[in-house]
């Protein structure tokens, strides 16, 4: 009867399509682990995920099927067995597929039970369900492998349990969100309390598009209790040594890596979805509009962190209604973070569509399409860069902003990539507040300076999109304090106006808020990825029609 055990968990950072890339990434981690016995990887490691309507491809299929089996070959050397996540056809039937590699071959294989069809998820539309999973047995233990969602529900651990599971294993593509962390560890601990195993729990790290793996890998004792932890937001193989003891087997303590919480969680995911966006996708670096505002100096400290001062590059557009001090905040936000920064006057531009537009225009009074020509000018300077220089433009509008839709399309919202898409302003106020105070040392990929990024003027002044004189955000909007909590009741909550109202705000501003929030919706459309940090990001999260004619919003089904 066996007595060991020891388990390599792979945490690694795949990208969606790239198969050869992905299995070099698991043959490094087999290289790390090889006093391992058994290596085990993240849900759907060898293609990556998600990897959405490219998974339905023949020839993807076929190549991932080509990439694993010549992996499988590869543990005829005596290493370490292999679970691998993968998509994998099977008598006709495409299946998300934990594949246990051994001895020259595929030796065995487990589907994913529980397909989520919520969020972010479409599983439904891709894969096929496969039947409730029996135990996989390596070197004589009975190791119950899930697959993410199959760990979320207890029928399908009960069921491992009932077969004789004696450990369970559980392959992730858990995307970050605030709380998630926590959520993981409440369900894994139900379903250790249920079944009295232990659990081993192995996450992808990394950005894909929209989404950023947080890793954070981890044992579970069968009593709740964390023993090993791998580290938040990067690639890491952690060793875990495990011996029976009588009829159960236990682990012993390993490596607890601190995890990130908070506004640090978020601000690394920011830095992580970036970063990977940008690598992936081979962009030399990121261009941002650099205004003298917080938005777009956090955007440009994320930047820096994520690649780099000198693949940064930041362009200040003044009009006439650019204040100095906003001037000399960009300089001071590019002398602390070492970007190179250029000015560019859209004076000439304005003109010249004053001029253009003087007859058509003859007769009315200026309103805000002179504002948003000033946008536009700005859009079209930076696309214009970006062409010429190759960096991709960083949008920098946050998600109180494209909420209510107090953004240009084609101006500010123009860009490849945006880190606060899904980070509300009060957020943006406290994560500056945050890295002014703190340099994520020893955090991997780190790269911007210690200390300060950005004035406290910028934290401090009104906000102002600076398009007409002495204007700030709030001649248009709420306050922001206001704003957030109404939006968060609106779009993570779907709470109705009644209800919101019943919080202490006025009927008026929610119903106007509610309004805002609708009708941006053909905007929202248009803008870029970005960054998912809450439960309800826009775009695959949050799917409303654009041409909506619902005016319904109280309890009683009639706006107030």
């Amino acid at each position: 009867m066996t007595k060991t055990l020891t388990i390599a968990i792979a945490q690694i950072n795949p990208t969606v399509g790239d198969i050869r890339a992905n299995m070099d990434l698991i043959r490094a981690a087999r290289v790390a682990g090889a006093a391992a016995e058994l290596l085990v990887t993240g849900e759907l490691a060898a293609s990556g995920y998600p990897p959405e309507d490219l998974v339905l491809k023949a020839a993807f299929q076929d190549a991932v099927r080509d990439a694993v089996e010549s992996l499988a070959r590869e543990t005829a050397d005596g290493g370490p067995a292999v679970i691998l996540g993968a998509p994998w056809k099977e008598n006709g039937k495409l299946y998300n597929a934990a594949l246990l590699l051994q001895d020259g071959v595929v030796r065995e294989k487990r589907f994913k039970h529980r397909l989520p069809n919520y969020g972010v998820f479409d599983e439904k539309r891709v894969f096929d369900r496969g039947p409730e999973p029996a135990p996989m047995v390596v070197n004589g233990v009975r190791l119950g492998v899930m697959i993410c969602e199959d760990m979320w529900e207890p029928d399908v651990c009960r069921a491992l349990k009932d077969n004789g599971a004696e450990i369970l294993m559980v392959l992730n593509g858990s995307p970050f969100e605030v709380d998630k962390p926590t959520a993981r560890l409440d369900l894994a601990r139900k379903r250790t309390a249920e079944t009295n195993l232990a659990l081993v729990y192995v996450n992808l790290a990394g950005g894909q598009d929209e989404l950023v793996f947080d890793g954070g890998s981890f044992v579970m004792d069968p009593g709740g209790g964390v023993i090993a932890r791998a580290a938040a937001f990067a690639p890491q193989t952690l060793i875990s040594r495990w011996r029976r003891e009588g009829d159960s087997w236990a682990a012993d303590n390993g490596p607890l890596a601190r995890p990130a919480a908070g506004i640090e969680a978020i601000y690394r995911a920011m830095v992580a979805g970036l970063r990977d966006y940008v690598e992936k996708n081979r962009f030399p670096g990121v261009l941002i509009g650099l205004s003298g505002g917080i938005d777009s100096a956090l955007s440009a400290a994320v930047a820096v962190d994520a690649l780099g001062a000198e693949r940064v590059h930041c362009v200040m557009m003044p009009s006439p209604y650019t204040s100095t001090e906003s001037l000399d905040d960009a300089a001071a936000v590019a002398g602390l973070l070492g970007v190179k920064l250029d000015t560019v006057s859209i004076q000439p531009a304005m003109d010249a569509f004053a001029g253009m537009l003087r007859g058509p225009f003859a007769g009315r009074p200026a309103d805000t399409t002179e504002e948003n020509i000033q946008s536009r000018a700005r859009g079209m300077t930076l696309m214009a860069l970006s062409n010429k220089l190759g960096f991709m433009v960083l949008s920098t509008g946050n998600k109180s902003e494209m909420s209510v839709g107090y953004a240009t399309l084609y101006g500010d919202m123009c860009g490849g990539y945006s880190v606060l898409k899904d980070v509300y302003k009060t957020t943006v106020f406290e994560i500056s507040r945050w890295r002014n105070k703190n340099r994520p040392t020893g955090m991997t990929g780190m790269k911007g300076p210690p200390g300060m990024v950005m004035p406290e003027r910028v934290i401090d002044k009104p906000p102002s999109a600076e398009l007409k004189p002495n204007q700030t955000d709030q001649d248009t909007l709420p306050p922001y304090d206001v704003l957030d909590d109404i939006l968060k009741c609106l779009i993570e909550d779907e709470m109705s106006l009644d209800a919101i109202t019943a919080r202490g705000h006025c009927d008026e501003t929610v119903l106007r808020v509610w309004r805002m929030l609708d009708r941006a919706e053909y905007k929202r459309r248009q803008a870029p990825p970005g960054v998912k940090i809450t439960s309800r990001a826009f775009g695959r999260d949050r799917r409303y029609p654009i041409t909506n004619g619902f005016t319904g919003g109280g309890e009683s089904g009639e706006l107030k």
